[in-house]
């Protein structure tokens, strides 16, 4: 019995040291799993949607490449441009639909991107890495033409709210909106909810992005609209109230959609009508 116990304790001991150097080396394929399902190689364009669009290359100040799709509304009544910022999987062909909702249905030009390492942009992606390319595109917003004439709003799912957060904190005199679904405090505060048995070990997270610092540094004057689904198996729904508490704005609504899990937030009753409203509330449509 006594050795049945220490075999099972040397197991469990090797189980967790297996686990700690996956979380530490293997992390990265984990956050950014870019990889998945194909979607380094085929990635939709605007035009299968029927969408306007012209294909944007922008080299970030370390010599990365990345792709972006930019929708220019040329409408009279057109005067904002929508920047999506993507969620962890998947590429930004998969997120064609949300443009079309914002670009036909809400009249809004669209900035789409490829962080680096997903879709057919190039280098692998991290926290830092990342951050380069939202400065790079901010740069591109802010020098063209066309946008630079319009008012700016961020929207970000999950890890792409804590872009916007990122970029809003840095660039609020840019910003004139900041949209957020279920989007975390921080990487480490997540890594319990989803791997309890390495709760104690979330410090060896070097993928940090610490959202509920950053968004102490935004202007309080820049409206901030949270969008929560109360049954987030990923990141938990007290995150998105700790961050709206948080949050400087003095212009913040917060709605909870009692049935919205993760991935399907975005479909429950009224999300759209709630954009809409905050967008046409804000003067941004």
């Amino acid at each position: 019995m006594l050795w049945g116990i220490c075999k099972m304790l040397i197991e469990g001991c090797a189980f967790a040291s297996l686990s700690l150097a996956t979380l530490y080396v293997f992390q990265n394929k984990l956050v950014y799993p870019s990889w998945a399902q194909g979607a380094r190689n085929e990635v939709d364009t605007p035009e299968s949607y029927g969408l306007p669009y012209e294909r944007i290359e922008i080299t970030t100040s370390d010599g990365v490449k990345i792709e972006a799709y930019d929708l220019q509304n040329n409408s009279a009544e057109s005067t904002s441009t929508v920047l999506i910022l993507c969620p962890n999987a998947g590429n930004i062909g998969y997120f064609i639909p949300i443009a079309d909702m914002f670009y036909r249905q809400m009249g809004t030009s669209v900035f789409i991107y490829s962080y680096r390492g997903y879709g057919h942009s190039e280098g692998s992606p991290n926290e830092k890495g990342l951050k380069l390319d939202a400065d790079s595109v901010m740069e591109f917003l802010s020098s063209s033409k066309f946008h630079k004439s319009k008012r700016l709003v961020l929207y970000g799912r999950s890890l792409g709210g804590a872009n916007a957060i990122y970029i809003a904190s840095k660039y609020s005199q840019l910003c004139d909106a900041v949209i957020l679904e279920n989007t975390f405090l921080s990487l480490r505060e997540v890594i319990p909810y989803i791997f309890p048995y390495l709760k104690y070990f979330s410090g060896l997270c070097h993928e940090v992005w610490n959202s509920k610092l950053d968004i102490l540094h935004c202007d309080n004057s820049l409206p901030f609209l949270f969008l929560s689904g109360q049954k987030d198996e990923i990141v938990p729904p007290h995150h998105m109230k700790k961050l709206a508490e948080l949050c400087p704005s003095n212009n913040k609504q917060v709605f909870e959609f009692p049935f919205g899990y993760h991935n399907d937030t975005i479909v429950q009753d009224g999300y759209w009508d709630i954009v809409h409203d905050f967008l046409e509330q804000n003067g941004l449509i």
